[in-house]
C-alpha cells in the first residue's frame, strides 16, 4: 500500500500516525499491508496526516473502497517487494491497461515455463524464492487476464520476442501462447518492429498505464529497485498520447498474430 510510503516520506512511525490520526496502530499495520478491504475514510484521514496531497488522497481512498475483502496475492506477500505490491493492487482495481515492453514479454503473458527460465536467468529473484515468484506471475496472469476482468493492450517490441529464453520448444509454447491470449476479446496485441518506423516511445522504455472507471488514470515506471507512479493528469496525458502513437505505429493486431506465427515456424 502507497500509505508506507507517504509515512515514512513524512517521518512518522506507526505509533506517531496512530496518534496524529485516532487510528490503533495495529489497524494502520494492516491498512499499510492492503490485506484486508480498507474503509476510505480512514485512508484518507492517514494520507493527510502524512502529507499527501488532496489529489492523492482522493485516488487512494477511491480506489480503497473497491478491494476485495482479501488480496488475492496474500499468499506470496513475502515474494513480492512493497512497491510492486502496490502496482498490482491497483491492476486488480483497473478497468484498463495498456503496457509497452519492448525488450522482454509482459509477465501477464508468460507460459510457466518461460517464466521459470526468464526468472532463473536474472539475479533479482533468489534461488529459494524462484519457485514461489514463478507461482505469483502466474497466479496474476490467471487473476487479471481471464475474460472481462480487464481490458489489457499490449505493445510488445520484436526483441522481445527473440529474446533467447529457453529452449525452442519453451518459445515455440510461449509463441502459442501469446497466439491464444490475441483471441480474447478482452486483450490486444501489437508487435512494434524497427521496420515500422520512429515512434514517441523512443527515450521512455517500458511503461505501463493503468485506467480505472472511478478515478483518475496512473502512469507506472519501473527500475531496477523500485517504481514510479505518475499522477499528475497533465504527466499521465503525455503517456498516454504516446501511448496512442505505438498503437499506431505498431503492426496491427492481425498482422502481429502473423508475425508471430511466422516466428513459430522459423528454424
Amino acid at each position: 500500500m502507497e500509505l508506507s510510503a507517504y509515512r515514512k516520506q513524512a517521518g512518522l512511525t506507526l505509533s506517531e500516525l496512530a496518534t496524529a490520526t485516532g487510528i490503533t496502530k495495529p489497524k494502520l499495520g494492516h491498512m499499510e499491508s492492503g490485506r484486508y478491504q480498507q474503509h476510505p475514510d480512514d485512508i484518507a484521514e492517514a494520507l493527510r496526516a502524512c502529507g499527501a496531497d488532496e489529489r492523492t488522497v482522493d485516488r487512494l481512498a477511491s480506489l480503497s473502497g473497491r478491494g476485495d475483502s482479501k488480496s488475492w496475492w496474500a499468499p506470496w506477500a513475502h515474494v513480492v517487494p512493497d512497491w510492486f505490491k502496490t502496482f498490482v493492487g491497483l491492476e486488480g482495481l483497473a478497468e484498463s491497461e495498456f503496457t509497452y515492453q519492448p525488450m522482454a514479454l509482459p509477465g501477464l503473458m508468460q507460459t510457466e515455463e518461460y517464466a521459470q527460465a526468464i526468472t532463473a536467468a536474472t539475479g533479482f529473484v533468489r534461488r529459494n524464492h524462484s519457485e514461489r515468484f514463478v507461482s505469483f506471475r502466474l497466479a496474476r496472469s490467471q487473476y487479471v487476464t481471464r475474460a472481462g476482468s480487464l481490458n489489457l493492450h499490449a505493445v510488445i517490441g520484436e526483441a522481445a520476442l527473440r529474446l533467447a529464453v529457453g529452449s525452442r520448444e519453451v518459445r515455440q509454447t510461449q509463441y502459442e501462447y501469446l497466439v491464444e491470449l490475441a483471441e480474447r476479446p478482452n486483450i490486444t496485441l501489437q508487435v512494434l518492429r524497427p521496420k515500422c518506423g520512429p515512434h514517441d516511445a523512443g527515450g521512455t522504455g517500458q511503461f505501463v498505464v493503468l485506467g480505472f472507471s472511478e478515478a483518475r488514470p496512473i502512469a507506472y515506471l519501473e527500475h531496477l529497485d523500485g517504481a514510479i507512479y505518475v499522477q499528475d493528469p497533465d504527466d499521465v496525458r503525455t503517456y498516454t498520447l504516446v501511448a496512442e502513437n505505438l498503437q499506431h505505429v505498431a503492426l496491427e493486431p492481425a498482422e502481429s498474430v502473423g508475425f508471430i506465427k511466422a516466428l513459430m515456424s522459423e528454424a
